[in-house]
């Protein structure tokens, strides 16, 4: 049977169309699935940007607009659609991390055949900061304590091999130099720690466990502490923090929200050995007054009374209270004012002279307390002693003089 051609003609006239049709959907597909994606995306970055509603911010602002914050000289701006707080902690990083330091410490031992080999080996590391543009670094005494060779690394990589400028084991601190470019140091901007208060925003950047430039956020937890130095002499007024402080912290910066240096990070209290949320820096008061003497002298300049004291525990079985002097030194500032230390009698008997109480009208109920207060006096400096001797007491005053 034939069959007419005029009805298959629609058919295919249908079929062709229908290719056209899928030939012409894969050639604009693409493009218009990409321009589907780029509307999807600018909806959806536009909609993140929008504060949750029981969270209010004020409108974005674009970077040009976006407040600078006041951290000595940077002038990088700070995103915008943040919290202040949060805007503050990435002005302050962006502006300090370049200044905080890796701090290695290397040693030499001996091995080998009869222990006729010498090998450095890592002994350990920590943190530092740059203080000026002349290379002077600053770190913990104790990162750097019994080091034969430095090497200070910044957050890029670049390496500088160190040496010691001066160290103060009795504040936990130490200075080092490195011979770099000044264009290439940054230093941190010093602030005080006088006017601390508990609650203050605080911020460290250091080194833990030796992941470099690393930030952690407290506040500050207590002030006026005391620590134990490595030469078993107290650290006064020591700045508590909750900041997260690790192994590797030691030594790098506690920052205001001001990004200005309120303490060097020295110590954390933890039975395991890791943060617990107490950590210890040295004040920046003191860092202040010690860190240039350290640069010029290579040490400390203290100033004393020209005495020895009796240590407390002998002088408590006694039932003393107060700082008890043992010796004066011939020629001294107590010697001049007539003050006496501990004498024997002919049947061996010993006596105690002169009992320092009081210092500038500051109680002294044992040497500690006496040495806080002469921590922050310096030689030339006048005192009022109050002391007692046999159950009279007595006001001296009397000019401190230089320890060696």
């Amino acid at each position: 049977m034939q069959t007419d051609s005029t009805t298959k003609f629609p058919w295919l006239t249908l079929v062709l169309l229908i290719v056209f049709l899928v030939l012409a959907w894969m050639n604009f597909a693409p493009s218009f699935q990409a321009r589907l994606r780029a509307f999807s995306d600018k909806a959806r970055a536009a909609q993140s940007s929008r504060p949750p509603q029981e969270d209010p911010q004020p409108p974005a602002r674009s970077a040009a607009t976006a407040p600078v914050l006041d951290l000595g000289g940077t002038n990088e701006p700070v995103a915008s659609g943040l919290r202040e707080s949060e805007r503050t902690n990435i002005a302050i990083y962006r502006a300090v991390s370049p200044s905080v330091v890796a701090v290695n410490n290397r040693t030499l031992v001996r091995g080998g055949f009869f222990g006729l080999q010498v090998f450095e080996v890592p002994q350990g590391s920590g943190s530092g900061f740059v203080w000026d543009r002349k290379g002077h670094i600053i770190s913990n005494y104790h990162v750097v304590h019994q080091a034969t060779a430095i090497t200070v690394t910044f957050a890029d990589g670049t390496s500088f091999p160190a040496t010691i400028v001066g160290i103060a084991p009795d504040y936990d601190l130490a200075v080092l130099k490195i011979d770099a470019p000044a264009d290439r140091l940054v230093p941190v901007h010093c602030g005080t720690s006088r006017d601390l208060l508990v609650g203050q925003s605080v911020l460290a950047i250091g080194n833990p466990f030796g992941l470099d430039t690393t930030l952690t956020v407290g506040v500050v937890s207590a002030l006026g502490r005391s620590i134990t130095a490595m030469t078993e002499r107290r650290i006064h007024d020591v700045i508590q923090t909750d900041a997260a402080i690790n192994p590797g912290n030691s030594g790098g910066p506690l920052l205001n929200s001001r990004g200005q240096l309120i303490g060097v990070n020295t110590a954390i209290l933890s039975p395991s050995g890791a943060y617990a949320g107490i950590g210890f820096a040295v004040p920046a008061d003191t860092v202040s007054r010690v860190v240039p003497q350290l640069i010029a002298r290579g040490k400390v300049s203290r100033a004393g009374l020209g005495v020895q004291l009796l240590p407390d525990h002998v002088a408590s079985r006694s039932g003393v209270e107060g700082a008890a002097l043992l010796t004066v030194l011939d020629g001294g500032p107590a010697a001049r004012a007539g003050l006496k230390g501990v004498t024997q009698t002919r049947d061996g008997r010993l006596l105690l002279g002169d009992v320092i109480v009081g210092i500038n009208q500051i109680p002294v109920t044992g040497v500690e307390d006496l040495c806080a207060v002469l921590d922050r006096l310096h030689a030339g400096d006048t005192v009022a002693l109050t002391c007692r001797r046999e159950q009279q007491t007595r006001e001296v005053r009397l000019e401190l003089q230089e320890l060696d």
